[in-house]
């Protein structure tokens, strides 16, 4: 054998040698290694790198995402003619694909004489994901004219197929990806666990019926052992609201079927739902089966943490694994300690961040909001723009929330305009919220008239902003303006529109309201059934609130005191009582201290004494409630009302409380009607004592002498006032004899 032969075969044997070295150093994602490994090869003298070594290359830079050396790389294998072979020119789609250079990715594929699936696949998948479906079915659809395919018809491989619909899943074509998921079926084109994933992550409410037959059809074909379909499948139960299938689905493919990306969409979907101390559960059952939390697990179960004993046990656990300086898991850590009250902690972990992102900062200053520290919450925005950090939406909302004076809100007003945020929907609705809070409708209306895009919470903040500060007109108003806009009204909506119908007795428009609400089918809304209750009992019309009542489907607790609170209102008070009896046998309805402030007013103003004792007694000892100063004042003027002073003093006298001067007023009144002069002393003593400058305590206490034939005290007492400077006004009328 001659040098030159041997030398030839070396040559073959070490670039062979250096070829595994770059495929084993690109599958370690040592990318910047793998490029300087190539430049070697390609500046040698007597090395001539290969088909194989220029793919592994090109892989390279797609996964690095570097076009500049992949495109030098394309020139070579030009130049080279290395461009001929099928996995360079696939290398070269996937480098272009994974750079979103589509139209690279259509020239290079245009010029591959017989492209295979992989190929079709790379175009395909590139044209979906990139925004071009419309070309990408095209050109699925004449893959069935071409011959020209090494691996088989590409229309029968699952790969192909899943390309266009995950593409199409992606870029939010709905009805593209359903309609080519049944046809490959049709076409007898087995799915895979690509292809039910993708389908699957597309179904929510309102196409349930397809949902659980693509679920059957997972179970048919064996897939419920692909963790990637689990996951898929308890994230489209949460978001169409089917917590107990989700549970089935994790049930069945515990152990083989989930990983950690399966535990996590549990544990965020239960958390979604408000089950927070189950997806609490799947975390430690995710740790005893030996899966290692991962960085979003960990950042879903710190929002769970409501408790510091909890937070600070999972904190201990993220340290141990070492996400401790990870900045998505300390912003989740910072909200924790926040929402648990440890306002310090939270501080502390911000203050040893190494990185802050906007989230970060918008996380501490929403601990200042929430705790009502402006003067911190500003501060720290001041350090978050000297960092060179924009605020967003979040920013400015939570600023807004924890202002205490307008000029903060003025302020805050000019950071918008600063930064644009003026057209982002949800600053515009915080600013508006801001300026009515403080009253200053003038400017709340500036701000509603100048927003370009206005949503439902626009409109209902602005109606409620009139309702608040006493325009009830333009509340009005505004309301049939949302009713001509493009919005539809929400139940939160009618109920402030008929709030103010209730308030200035516009009885029609009300109506016409309820009228609406029938039409549309919005009265399933208990809450629109508590306003129209309410509505038609100011108005005087006490049938039709017992009408609505009655047709009401779901009653809460508003719904039974608003129709207490009617018939007491129109001095029903024995159907006031026999409501709140029916309440009580109402299950899942337990009475609060409205409820008791309602019947006891009703018992008082019809004086029915024995229910209105009995009532007040249950509140005490059955439903273990401490009486406020109005209750006590209802039963004062019950008991008053019925002469029944002795028992009403010992009740006020025993009671270790503070008695307000409306109890002592009522009791006084009482005092005055029946004659009592003892009573009628020591209560005006009392109201001396805390009220030395009303002259109606001199004027009522001498009548009481009066009433009682004791007419020189009488006397004396309008003598006293006198004395006092007290001057009782006199009574005046508008009627003129």
């Amino acid at each position: 054998m001659s040098s030159k032969t041997l030398a030839a075969e070396n040559a073959v044997t070490q670039l062979i040698q250096l070829n595994c070295l770059l495929a084993e150093s690109t599958r370690a994602l040592h990318y910047s290694k793998t490029l300087k490994l190539f430049q070697q090869i390609h500046s040698s003298h007597h090395l001539k790198p290969d088909q194989y070594s220029l793919s592994t290359t090109l892989s390279a830079c797609a996964n690095h995402r570097n076009t500049l050396v992949g495109t030098q790389l394309h020139v070579h294998s030009i130049k080279s003619g290395l461009k001929r072979y099928p996995h360079v020119s696939n290398a070269l789609l996937s480098l272009y694909a994974k750079s979103e250079y589509l139209g690279s990715v259509k020239r290079v594929f245009g010029e591959i004489k017989t492209p295979d699936v992989y190929s079709w696949t790379t175009l395909l998948s590139a044209c979906s994901k990139l925004g071009e479906v419309e070309y990408a079915c095209k050109v699925f659809d004449r893959m069935s004219l071409t011959d020209e395919v090494s691996d088989g018809k590409p229309e029968r491989n699952a790969a192909v197929w899943n390309a266009v619909i995950t593409g199409c899943a992606e870029n939010g074509y709905k009805d593209i990806a359903f309609g080519l998921f049944k046809r490959m079926q049709m076409l007898g084109v087995r799915h895979d666990n690509y292809t039910f994933a993708s389908v699957l992550s597309l179904c929510c409410r309102g196409i349930e019926e397809f949902a659980r037959a693509v679920h059957s059809l997972v179970i048919k074909t064996g897939y419920l052992v692909k963790p990637s379909v689990v996951t898929a499948l308890l994230t489209m139960y949460f978001d169409i609201g089917s917590v107990e299938d989700a549970y089935k689905v994790f049930e069945v493919g515990e152990g083989e079927g989930c990983d950690c990306i399966s535990y996590n969409a549990m544990i965020a979907g239960l958390a979604s739902a408000g089950r927070d101390v189950e997806a609490l559960c799947i975390f430690k059952d995710m740790q005893e089966v030996q899966l290692r939390p991962t960085e979003l697990t960990f950042v879903s179960v710190l929002g769970l943490c409501s408790c510091a004993r909890i937070a600070i046990q999972v904190h201990a656990q993220i340290m141990k694994i070492g996400y401790e300086n990870c900045t998505s898991v300390r912003n989740a850590a910072m909200t924790m300690y926040s929402t648990c009250g440890d306002l310090d902690t939270a501080h502390t972990i911000f203050q040893e961040m190494q990185e802050k992102d906007t989230i970060s900062w918008n996380a501490i200053i929403t601990g200042y909001a929430q705790r009502n520290l402006a003067g911190a919450a500003i501060l720290a925005y001041q350090q978050m723009q000297s960092e060179g950090i924009r605020p967003d939406e979040f920013t400015v909302g939570s600023l807004l929330a924890s202002t205490e004076m307008l000029f903060s809100v003025e302020m805050i007003l000019a950071i918008v305009f600063k930064y644009g945020l003026f057209s982002n929907t949800q600053v515009s609705n915080a600013l508006l919220s801001a300026f009515s809070r403080y009253g200053e409708i003038k400017q709340a209306r500036v701000v509603f008239n100048g927003m370009g895009h206005r949503n439902l919470i626009s409109w209902n903040s602005l109606i409620s902003a009139l309702q608040l500060n006493g325009f009830l007109l333009e509340g009005l108003e505004e309301f049939s303006e949302l009713l001509k806009s493009e919005m539809s009204p929400n139940a939160y909506s009618f109920s402030i529109a008929l709030s103010i119908c209730a308030n200035i007795s516009a009885l029609g428009h009300g109506k016409q309201i309820h009228g609406y609400i029938l039409k549309n089918g919005y009265f399933q809304q208990t809450s629109l059934g508590n306003a129209l209750i309410t509505l038609y009992a100011k108005s005087g019309d006490l049938d039709r609130s017992v009408k609505v009542f009655n047709a009401m489907n779901e009653k809460d607790i508003i719904s039974w005191n608003s129709m207490i609170s009617a018939y007491a209102q129109h001095g029903e008070g024995r159907d006031a009582a026999r409501c709140f009896q029916v309440m009580q046998d109402s299950a899942g309805i337990k009475p609060d201290k409205a409820t008791f402030t309602a019947v006891l007013s009703a018992c008082s103003h019809t004086g029915l004494v024995d229910n209105g004792i009995h009532i007040f007694n249950s509140m005490v000892n059955k439903y273990g409630l401490e009486p406020g100063v109005d209750h006590f004042s209802c039963i004062v003027d019950l008991l008053g009302r019925a002469g029944h002073l002795d028992v009403a003093e010992r009740l006020i006298t025993t009671k270790l409380i503070d008695i307000d001067s409306n109890i002592w007023w009522t009791l006084f009144s009482s005092c005055a009607a029946h004659g009592n002069l003892r009573l009628g002393r020591i209560i005006a003593e009392c109201l001396l004592k805390k009220e030395h400058k009303n002259s109606t305590v001199f004027v009522l206490l001498s009548n009481i002498y009066a009433d009682a034939s004791q007419w020189e005290e009488a006397a004396n007492m309008r003598e006293l006032m006198k004395t006092c400077g007290k001057i009782k006004q006199p009574g005046c009328s508008w009627i003129r004899s």
